[in-house]
């Protein structure tokens, strides 16, 4: 007999089809109940955060707990498991970006003694996919990995700017190949980003600054931009695209 409240699945192969379906969805809507805040999750709040039965939670349990994507704490609790770092360890290298972005981060926080982070577009949210931090006593809860909606913060700017489609009402942002933020997401931090592009002209993602308000005023702008553009010519130089309109605008905004 099914559980009560749940429905019988009847034995076709159409249900079958549709249920090995609406199985994945919901191991993955489990999945998704984590977050860096709560790393770990009773029961009870797991079929809140999701909607699902507790019965069908403990069912799915058992095989995500077998394929390492979640694991039983010792308090009763559920945790991510070990398999989605193998995975995004393949997401980050599939973009074969690592090797060339990941140094001009390095520099450009060495530079300015702020946070920088690269970040690219999926499925219309903005993905963290590289970061790295200062070695200032102040700095941000943001890690690898972490998504943001695309209609604030500088990166999301250039984002919508640059990416497929580009956001007509951005027009600017294209045409001076920068973008500030000053607490849209926020409002202690200001940031500023650039895009990167490879062969053929291709938008790769959103090279960003990003530190307090306090000390990341808009009087220190001016020079983060061009250490920005600097190395955002840099990084699309490595990746194989043209920098020259990234280096016309350093040049523009060296001028002013």
């Amino acid at each position: 007999m099914p559980p009560k409240n749940e429905p019988e699945i009847v034995d076709s192969s159409k249900s079958n089809a549709e249920g090995g379906v609406a199985a994945v969805d919901r191991a993955f809507a489990i999945l998704g109940a984590f977050e860096p805040d709560r790393a770990s999750l009773p029961l009870a709040e797991i079929a809140r955060r999701t909607g699902l039965y507790k019965s069908t939670i403990l069912r799915l349990m058992s095989s995500l707990e077998r394929a390492g994507f979640i694991r039983r704490l010792a308090d009763g609790q559920y945790g991510v498991g070990h398999e989605p770092l193998r995975l995004a360890q393949i997401y980050q290298s599939s973009f074969r970006l690592r090797d060339a972005i990941y140094p001009v981060l390095e520099t450009l926080t060495e530079e300015s003694g702020e946070t920088s982070s690269f970040y690219v577009i999926e499925n219309d949210i903005r993905v963290v996919l590289f970061r790295v931090e200062p070695k200032r006593a102040v700095r941000f809860s943001i890690h690898e990995g972490d998504r943001f909606p695309l209609h604030a913060g500088a990166s999301g700017k250039i984002l919508r700017a640059f990416g497929p489609p580009a956001d007509r009402a951005l027009a600017e942002v294209r045409e001076h190949f920068w973008a500030t933020s000053f607490g849209e997401r926020d409002p202690e931090t200001a940031s500023i980003s650039a895009p990167v592009f490879g062969v053929g002209h291709e938008f790769k993602g959103a090279l960003t600054l990003s530190g307090p308000s306090e000390r990341f005023n808009k009087e220190q702008m001016q020079a983060a931009r061009s250490m920005l553009l600097k190395r955002a010519a840099q990084a699309t130089n490595l990746l194989g695209g043209s920098d020259r309109e990234l280096l016309a605008a350093l040049e523009l905004n060296e001028e002013k």
